[in-house]
């Protein structure tokens, strides 16, 4: 029995050793993103708060500050929690689109809906929340193009899109309010493609 002890005494180390080394080690990343994950959001719900009180150029840097954090958090999640990675590839894009990124917003978007689609397990609310964060960037990127004098048949596929993404958030979801929510995004995307140069020019741009 005493020479049974002392065995199992001298493996603890060994023990102690292995876990650090092997589970401790992914303990401690996911530790690590949590943190990392929990100063994102802090940094999007302030500059959400600073938004809706004194407007969206208040609130630009706070959403520069929120985009790095969802990077860096990024950055530090493991590769076999896809979801996790998935969610804040979605809540970055949303801040990147306050934070005069809508370019990248809207790419990365476009190949975050991509895989959730092509994804059956994917969760149906993140599904939706990445397609309508990209018919979101699709409605702004066509005011710009607008403004910017882009040709008719460039902003007008962009629209289009925009309003199929609408059309299907207003056809899928089970929630009326947000329904009925897709479906005045819906109508102001209608409102925006049959606007005419120089009454969009005299609006001011709309809050993302």
């Amino acid at each position: 029995m005493r020479r049974l002890i002392l065995l199992v005494w001298l493996l603890l180390p060994v023990a102690a050793g292995a876990y650090h080394y092997g589970p401790g080690q992914d303990h401690l990343a996911d530790d690590r993103t949590a943190g990392l994950v929990e100063v994102a959001q802090a940094a999007a719900s302030k500059a959400r708060a600073v938004a809706a009180v004194e407007g969206d150029s208040a609130a630009k840097s706070l959403w520069m500050e929120a985009d790095a954090a969802y990077a860096e958090a990024l950055a530090s999640v493991r590769n076999e929690h896809v979801e996790l990675s998935r969610t804040l590839r979605l809540e970055r894009a949303k801040a990147q689109m306050f934070a005069s990124k809508l370019p990248d917003a809207r790419r990365d978007l476009e190949q975050l809906l991509g895989e959730l689609v092509e994804d059956a397990s994917a969760d149906p609310k993140l599904v939706a929340g990445a397609r309508e964060a990209l018919a979101n960037a699709q409605y702004y990127n066509t005011w710009l193009m607008r403004l910017e004098g882009a040709p008719r048949e460039e902003w007008e596929r962009e629209i289009d899109a925009s309003r199929q993404n609408y059309r299907l958030l207003a056809e899928q979801s089970a929630d009326e309010a947000d329904a009925k929510k897709a479906k005045e995004s819906l109508e102001s995307a209608i409102a925006l493609a049959r606007m005419d140069l120089e009454e969009l020019q005299g609006l001011p741009l709309p809050s993302q």
